[in-house]
């Protein structure tokens, strides 16, 4: 059905298109026949795909990046379609317009999106809410926490409290976003001494598990020290990678637009980012970037990813691509003699 409606739906500006499958969506996420039906549709339940990580039980390892449900409106509906986890947000401590639009943009030739959004949502305070007043489904809800564009960076650390305290009860775990490309001086925040003031701030309140998102622009050097950090704060786990500035082999006219690059040019660096932080550290790792297929997840896990996210991949592959990467993971993991999905984490280090 995707593949027929996606000329459709690409004839719309991307923002539109997305806002279009989210209204789908929030109807599943109020119809529970529905949401049943989608879990018996695109469900794949075997034991050997059940993850364990950073403190959290995973169905499987596939699960939707932060960006598509920022503001917690659809996170039943994406479970239904067979996802193993979720991430909400960035969430930001205050209410968030984002950026001027258009902000969204396509790249078919590339199967690429270039994003500037801005962190455009709803805010803490109503985020919070709404995650507590709504079930939330049987699988881990991570929320993804951005500092306010309005916020001095030298106040990061209160800004990013201030919204943790806000979604405290509903996470299962929570990452700290210091690496999109769209707000302005965000990712100099990656630099240790920055980045030790806001983690030590939030381990002191209580977040756990707690994980930090790097950017696949920052220098080996700078993702080592990174790393470092995180394990001198004792932090649950690393997500490797965010989007990247870089447009180096782009065919589509849209690769001059300014804002973040996700999609499948990022697969190979991506992985070689996992790759590079799990030869380093023991903490479990979230591989992000380029996602379509299962062998696009299984390169990640080899190389050392517990869990995997998607975003730009269900754009271009249609909500079955959770699906298809799971029995596609059976598949290969029977090829190689893997028991389990846990077993061919870091089979490549």
């Amino acid at each position: 059905m995707y593949r027929a409606l996606k000329p459709l739906l690409f004839q719309l500006s991307a923002e539109t298109a997305h806002g279009a499958i989210h209204a789908v969506l929030r109807g599943v996420e109020s119809a529970s026949p529905a949401r049943s039906a989608l879990d018996r549709w695109y469900g794949v339940d075997d034991d050997r795909l059940r993850v364990r990580a950073f403190g959290n039980e995973f169905p499987n390892p596939v699960g939707v990046a932060a960006g598509f449900d920022k503001n917690a409106h659809v996170p039943q509906s994406l479970a239904a379609l067979g996802f193993g986890h979720l991430e909400v947000g960035g969430v930001t401590a205050e209410r968030q317009p984002g950026n001027p639009k258009p902000r969204m943009f396509r790249l078919p030739e590339d199967e690429a999106i270039i994003n500037r959004m801005g962190f455009n949502n709803d805010g803490a305070d109503a985020i919070g809410a709404r995650l507590d007043a709504n079930p939330l489904p049987d699988v881990p809800v991570g929320i993804n926490i951005g500092k306010s564009k309005s916020t001095p960076l030298d106040e990061a650390a209160d800004d990013y409290g201030y919204t943790y305290e806000r979604v405290a009860e509903a996470g299962d775990y929570f990452v700290v976003n210091v690496s999109s490309p769209n707000t302005p001086g965000l990712r100099d925040l990656q630099h240790s001494d920055a980045l030790r003031e806001i983690l030590t701030a939030l381990v002191e309140a209580g977040a756990s598990p707690l994980l930090v998102k790097f950017s696949p622009d920052l220098s080996r050097e700078g993702i080592a020290a990174g790393v470092e950090l995180a394990e001198e704060l004792d932090l649950d786990g690393i997500i490797a990678v965010n989007t990247t500035t870089e447009r180096e082999g782009l065919r589509h006219p849209k690769r001059v637009e300014e804002g973040g690059l996700s999609g499948a040019p990022l697969r190979e660096r991506a992985t070689s980012t996992v790759r590079f932080v799990a030869e380093r550290t023991d903490l479990p790792v979230v591989g992000v970037g380029g996602v379509f297929t299962a062998a696009d997840a299984y390169e990640k896990i080899r190389a050392g990813a517990s869990v995997v996210q998607l975003y730009t991949g269900m754009v271009y592959r249609g909500p079955s691509i959770a699906t298809e990467i799971n029995r596609g993971l059976l598949a290969l993991l029977e090829r190689d003699g893997f028991d389990s999905v846990g077993d061919a984490v870091g089979a490549d280090l």
